[in-house]
């Protein structure tokens, strides 16, 4: 069990959840923050989302995505009252740390994740290097196959050299038009 405070003030712990129940385990603690009145012990509850472009049926769509599946942050105080209230929340198994002790993120790391999920733009996920081979998947160039030679992130293109005609011709795809070979 958790010292009576660990006198490290409001911190963000992770809790480690059934995957897929985040949004569930959400819900249920901060129904327990209300009926336990642990608002000045539980400050915010978070599951970490971003946006990403992918296709579907052959068009762009942006989807949400969870940063880390099976975890919820939550900011709080750690005392026996709050640690208990979170601990025994339905669908919680355990927080991430050493033995029984809740181990804080790192400040550091949380303006960073919170910079992250806060982003507007959705994020190319774009993992192919120069050089890599792949093969062409949608649109015109269906079939073919060459190497990449450029990669820009911001836009989520690719510059590839397809073998057409007996020569290498640069072609600009979309990095969803793409699959590693």
């Amino acid at each position: 069990m958790a010292k009576q405070t660990l006198d490290l003030g409001k911190r963000w712990y992770v809790l480690h959840t059934y995957s897929g129940y985040e949004e569930n385990v959400k819900r249920n603690l901060e129904q327990r923050i209300d009926t336990f009145d642990m608002h000045d012990k539980i400050c915010a509850v978070m599951v970490p989302k971003e946006k990403k472009i992918k296709i579907k049926a052959g068009k762009r769509v942006t989807v949400e995505e969870k940063v880390f599946p099976g975890y919820v942050l939550v900011e709080m105080v750690v005392t026996d009252d709050s640690w208990y209230v979170v601990r025994n929340t339905p669908n919680v198994t355990g927080f991430v740390g050493a033995g029984t002790t809740p181990v804080p993120i790192d400040p550091k790391e949380m303006l960073s994740l919170q910079k992250r999920v806060s982003d507007d733009e959705p994020l190319h996920k774009i993992d192919l290097d120069v050089n890599d081979s792949i093969q062409i998947i949608d649109g015109p160039f269906k079939g073919f196959e060459g190497k990449v030679s450029d990669v820009d992130d911001a836009r989520g293109k690719i510059k590839v050299l397809v073998s057409m005609f007996g020569r290498e011709t640069p072609v600009e795809l979309d990095a969803l038009q793409v699959k590693k070979v």
